[in-house]
Parts: structure tokens; sequence; C-alpha cells
């Protein structure tokens, strides 16, 4: 198939340490791709990665002119990652897409049909999560509850990145350039017309996560305030709460004074009063902290991420986008 310089579909794939995995995808995904009959682009965006990674990618793009790679100045993070995919795809429609194929690359060929019928945005969703283990389960189920308890912006349950968006989508989500970002959020907050695609996971084909038990904590953290100030006005009502509390038992303190007398006050429940105020207060105050925390990195304005060279792309004509600091090649 011929390289096209505005492709119908591109290939949005971050990368870090995958060098066993990239082989396989591209063997998996390209049958797939051609049986769309439409032109494409597999854009891969190396994520800092320390192995083979960037070599197997560049060596492959230099056989294959589909292949192109954005290779960033360092570990950036996959949401960063995957923002420079989408601010660099060329398609009319774009697949951002995991290298491990736990997103079945069969599906492209139904969200095609979908995009092709009218949907603007076509998602997969898990319908089962029986590759996880049970905690890992039982926590996705409690984020994606909590999340939508808390925030407008409601997410599936069960949907990931793995989806296809239009251009005019496409070009919605790159005009949002917040630093803390979590995509799943931003591609709800687009709106757009949108179907999902049920399918079951499997296990990844090569190399292992990269996301630990801690760095999905701060993932979730990351996502809730950054579509939600509820837990911020929670503590409003704490407060008001504690505020309305201490001024009843104020109140019965003097009553039963004035007419009991003088008495001396315990020590356990003087210092359980201290320690529970004390502990609410804290906790409020680092919830104010994540905010304040988040504020701080936006007034910054730092860039989401800088790319070090590219292979195959033209640096995309828009204003809000990063500057490289090497020519295309």
């Amino acid at each position: 198939m011929m390289h096209s310089t505005t492709p119908d579909l591109s290939l949005v794939v971050p990368v870090l340490n995958e060098e066993d995995a990239i082989p396989i995808f591209l063997e998996t995904v390209t049958p797939i791709l051609e049986q769309t009959g439409l032109t494409y682009e597999v854009i891969f965006i190396d994520d800092g990665s320390t192995d083979r990674t960037v070599d197997i990618i560049q060596d492959t793009a230099r056989q294959n002119p589909l292949v192109c790679l954005i290779q960033l100045t360092r570990n950036f993070g996959k949401e960063a990652a995957l923002t420079a995919g989408l601010d660099w795809s060329r398609g009319a429609a774009v697949i951002p897409m995991d290298v491990d194929l736990q997103d079945p690359p069969e599906l492209i060929l139904e969200f095609v049909k979908l995009w092709q019928d009218g949907y603007d945005i076509v998602f997969g969703q898990r319908a089962d999560r029986s590759s996880d283990n049970g905690p890992k389960r039982w926590s996705a189920q409690l984020f994606y509850r909590i999340f939508n308890f808390m925030s407008v912006h409601h997410i599936a349950d069960g949907s990931g990145d793995y989806r296809l968006m239009n251009r005019a989508a496409v070009e919605a989500t790159v005009q949002l350039r917040e630093r803390n970002r979590f995509m799943k959020g931003l591609f709800a907050w687009i709106g757009f017309n949108a179907m999902a695609v049920p399918f079951s996971r499997p296990k990844r084909a090569a190399g292992h996560t990269k996301f630990s038990a801690w760095k999905l904590w701060n993932f979730a953290i990351d996502g809730i305030t950054s579509f939600s100030t509820v837990p911020l006005r929670i503590w409003t009502y704490v407060g008001m709460s504690v505020a309305f509390g201490a001024i009843i038992y104020t109140s019965i303190l003097i009553i039963r004074t004035l007419i009991f007398g003088v008495d001396v006050p315990g020590y356990a429940s003087l210092m359980a009063v201290v320690l529970l105020l004390g502990a609410v207060q804290l906790i409020s105050l680092g919830i104010i902290g994540e905010y304040l925390g988040r504020l701080y990195l936006e007034v910054k304005q730092r860039p989401i991420y800088l790319v070090r060279d590219t292979i195959g792309l033209k640096p995309p004509c828009k204003q809000t986008i990063q500057d490289t600091d090497k020519t295309t090649q």
C-alpha cells in the first residue's frame, strides 16, 4: 500500500521499553489494517526507553515508510506520550492503542465500520476483567464509580484509551493543554457522538506492565482531582458539621455546669476530641495541597512533552504544539 501524505487512519502507540512486543505488534496489526482497505500510518511514541525499543522502531521505519517514530527527550508518562501522538497524527481518524495487544487489534475493523456509519468516536469497553487479579478488578470498578459520582463528565465503566476518533474529535482533544493529564477524562469532556464496542481483554503478548500499584493510585488521584472539585467541597461540609457538633456539645457543657456545678473533664475524652479534630484538619489540608500542587504546575506553563527526534513525520502546524529540537527526517 502506498504511503499517503494524509492517511485515512493513524495508529498512535506509546511505548516504553517494549523491544519484545513491537515486532509481535506489527506482525499482528498490519494484516488487520490492510483489511480495512484504507491508507494508514503507525506512529510509535518512545517515552524514554532504555532498551532497544528505539533501534527496533528505527530499523522498521527504514524498511517500512508506514511506520513513524516520535522520540521524546525523556520519560514524560503515558498521558504525555499519547498527547504527542495525537498532536502529530495526520489521519482522518486516529486510534490510540497499547503495544502489548491487550487492546485486541481485531476491533479496528468494527471501529472503522461504525466510524464510516457516522460515529465521531468509537471506544472499546471491557466486558470482563478475568485477565486481571482480584484486587485490580475491585480497585478499577471502585475508581469508575467514585469518578462518575464526583464528576459531571462520566466515563463508561471499563473504557480506556483504546478508541477511534475522527479528525474533529482529535482536534478538539489537542486543544486541551493542561499539564496534569487524564486522557480518559479528556475524551469524555469533549463530548461528540460516541459508541461503545464491548471486548474481553487478553493477557499481554510480551513484556510486562509499567504501572505499579503506587503509580495506579497516583493516576487515580490525578483523574479525580482533574475533573472534580467535590473533594474540596466535602471538607466544607465536614467543617460545618464539626462546628455544629462543637456548638451543641459546648451548649451541653454550659447547661450541665450551671445545673450540676463544675466537674473535672476526662483526659481520654479530651485527647479523643483533639486527635479527631487534628486528623480532620490534616486530611483537609492534604486535599487542598493536592489541588494547589496542580495549580502550581499549570501556572508554570511548561511543555507537556519535548521531542528529541522524529522519523516519517512533519511537525504539526499548530501554535499549541511543542517545537522539536531536531529537523524532522
